[in-house]
């Protein structure tokens, strides 16, 4: 969406605090598990994450937590702290973040570079099926909403890369598998 539709840092922060994703509601942990779970299945013991746009109840770093990994934060609302950015991660998480990102390529590309070998892009976004459905699709009357994602964008950006795509969602199977290579990958949840 061109930048002067964008919301002001303020305007985007109200709209924000209207969601009511709190950390203890068993319905939010679903809704997470369907990202958490199949990662989770795949990283080693011990592996270091960031949740990336953890939002004011980082819910999945605690789940992440709790099954043995040390995650990191960084929410530009709620939890700023560019520092984390820096450091090398095991696993990146975006859930609901990827159609926030003003400049995506830009971002999308420095959290890739900020992934060790053989680590993990995990992004949970709704994806665009076809120009005639964008056109009513709910996702778009969102005001925050200003980058929207196909399957096609994923796959150039494995390309772009050098990365092993990895689609989990109704309409894909899963690898049973994971191959350790020296080159982080990309997961994508489409929900």
């Amino acid at each position: 969406m061109p930048p002067e539709f964008h919301l002001s840092f303020a305007a985007e922060r109200t709209y924000y605090d209207l969601h009511e994703n709190r950390p203890d509601d068993p319905g939010y942990h679903r809704f997470l598990n369907r990202l958490f779970a199949p990662l989770a299945s795949r990283l080693p013991a011990g592996a270091r994450g960031l949740d990336f746009g953890c939002g004011p109840g980082p819910a999945l770093a605690a789940m992440f937590e709790a099954a043995g990994h040390d995650v990191a934060l960084y929410d530009r609302h709620y939890a700023p702290d560019a520092s984390v950015l820096a450091e090398a991660y095991d696993f990146i998480t975006l859930t609901e973040v990827a159609e926030h990102l003003a400049r995506p390529g830009a971002e999308l590309d420095r959290l890739w570079q900020a992934l060790r070998p053989g680590g993990w892009l995990a992004v949970m976004t709704k994806r665009i099926r076809d120009q005639a459905a964008f056109r009513t699709w709910h996702y778009i009357t969102d005001p925050t909403h200003v980058a929207f994602f196909s399957e096609a964008t994923f796959h150039w950006l494995a390309t772009r890369w050098s990365a092993r795509l990895e689609i989990v969602g109704a309409d894909v199977v899963y690898q049973s598998t994971m191959i350790r290579t020296r080159w982080p990958m990309i997961f994508v949840r489409w929900i």
